[in-house]
């Protein structure tokens, strides 16, 4: 085994290592995530939330015991498979050994150690987009059409995770256009290459077309709900955040490719990036959308600084720039991860305002970062609603109807499978069992409509009572009420149905 060889796999298990240390087992697991883990149950060609890989891994770590171990396995996986094609790209631009720490390094300690520790789409994003933009380098460098053929797989494959990836089209047509690239559009490969992509990801198109393009209203009620609420310029000043530690070595990469000879030809890199960002920037993208774009930058940065750094008194910098990102991750470390309790954050509010980590999409400032009071209550949530529902006398004809994703995904992951919760939210008013007639409702209210609900609910059964409700004050479900309602009047299978037709008429 070379040294080369050691050190790398020295840095993957360190990425593996921190990723599972990173996290206080305070908190159960992010509202997102649930509906990701229930997806295992419903395999599709597509979602209204997010496009069908995500159900494949999920169902991957259903057949391996669906345990919080694998579920974190499977983003950190992503994250060190990002160190690795780095690493490979850095040796494909000739890099030396410092150069090869230096941005594995890099990679490790930023914003990905945040994001590898939620079991979402956007893990693999971060890598699909890095490995589009090594599979381009390798083109560029070889002028080998299979590498066209490789990267039409590759845009498949993260296409079928989350359409994020068209931003990277979005930015690289019109860079490929205004370098000596652009004869790229005159070769028949390219577009038997496109066409390959557009065959892997037909089943997908098809599946949206059937059910009337469900991602257009995710898209529309995203602007509506949350993008109205992003500013620009936070985007632009929350980018520099992403990859704090290495600012120096991504913006060497962005004078490397104008004026580095070696670089000369990977030059439309430059204007990539630039196209990207103004995409994302017009139509007012999260921030975190954009991380993808950057580990390439960072294989290009080291090079370039192991270059001007090799020879003379400039060699003794060397560890500097390696220990620079790993001296700036230690303050992030204190606020960036839920590694904290409720109660310490609460108390020092200080730093995560300062970094913004308490404004939530809403627009507003809370107690707790968002992501972090997503990850609490769920399993009071899921125990209250099970005991509820095992003491019913004829409790497999009971209907569990919750307002949001994240309450009907958590009541079904940390319950028995006899109970399948359900809600007119995202993916599960697909999921509604239409063929039992329901004799008991246990309702799930979110804390803002709870008064409401017995005198909008009662009249269709003969007994409700408000049983219980969420009593944690640090989650974002604190004063969520669950009613029974036993006895029913009707037969609500036609009110559902109704509320099914209601909601995917306006979709």
């Amino acid at each position: 085994m070379t040294k080369r060889t050691t050190i790398l796999i020295g840095f993957i298990g360190l990425k593996f290592l921190l990723q599972f240390l990173l996290l206080s087992s305070e908190y159960d697991l992010q509202r997102d995530e649930y509906l990701h883990l229930d997806q295992a149950n419903h395999l599709a060609w597509g979602y209204l939330s997010v496009p069908p890989f995500t159900s494949w891994t999920s169902y991957i770590i259903q057949l391996l015991g669906n345990s919080i171990f694998w579920i974190k396995f499977f983003p950190a996986l992503y994250g060190a498979l990002t160190i690795y094609i780095v690493w490979k790209a850095i040796e494909e631009l000739n890099g030396n050994l410092f150069a090869l720490i230096l941005g594995a390094t890099c990679v490790l300690f930023s914003a990905l150690l945040r994001l590898n520790t939620l079991y979402q789409p956007n893990s693999f994003d971060v890598l699909s987009w890095t490995v589009l933009y090594f599979i381009l380098l390798k083109y560029i460098k070889t002028n080998d059409f299979k590498w066209l053929c490789i990267g039409a797989i590759a845009f498949a494959i993260g296409f079928l995770n989350k359409y994020n990836i068209v931003f990277l089209l979005i930015g690289l047509v019109p860079s490929l256009l205004i370098t000596e690239h652009r004869k790229i559009f005159l070769k028949p490969t390219l577009y038997f290459a496109i066409l390959l992509g557009l065959v892997l990801v037909l089943p997908n198109l098809v599946w949206q077309y059937n059910n009337n393009f469900p991602v257009l209203h995710h898209l529309k009620e995203l602007a509506e709900t949350q993008l109205v609420n992003v500013n620009r310029f936070d985007f632009l000043k929350n980018q520099l955040l992403f990859f704090l530690g290495s600012l120096i070595v991504i913006f060497a990469s962005f004078y490397a490719l104008l004026f580095y000879t070696p670089f000369n030809k990977y030059r439309l890199f430059f204007f990539s990036i630039l196209f990207t960002l103004i995409a994302f920037i017009y139509f007012k993208a999260k921030d975190y959308y954009a991380i993808g774009i950057y580990p390439i930058y960072i294989a290009f940065g080291s090079v370039y600084i192991a270059d001007i750094l090799k020879d003379g008194w400039s060699k003794y910098l060397q560890p500097v720039a390696i220990a620079v990102p790993l001296l700036i991750f230690i303050p992030i470390f204190n606020v960036a991860f839920p590694n904290k309790s409720p109660e310490y954050i609460v108390q020092h509010p200080e730093n995560y305002k300062k970094l913004g980590l308490l404004r939530w999409e809403d627009g507003k400032d809370h107690l707790l970062p968002q992501d972090f009071a997503d990850m609490l209550g769920w399993k009071e949530l899921a125990q209250k609603v099970d005991s509820i529902y095992l003491r019913l006398p004829n409790k497999n004809n009971t209907l569990i109807l919750c307002d949001n994703y994240g309450q009907a995904g958590a009541i079904n992951y940390y319950t028995s499978q006899e109970i399948q919760a359900v809600s007119f939210n995202a993916d599960y008013i697909d999921w509604f069992d239409l063929n039992k007639k329901y004799e008991n409702l246990i309702r799930v209210k979110e804390a803002e409509e709870v008064n409401l609900e017995l005198q909008e609910t009662s009249p269709f059964f003969q007994n409700s009572t408000l049983a219980t409700s969420i009593t944690n004050q640090y989650a974002r479900e604190f004063g969520t009420g669950i009613f029974l309602f036993t006895g029913a009047k009707i037969d609500i299978r036609q009110r559902i149905k109704d509320e099914i037709a209601e909601k995917k008429n306006y979709r």
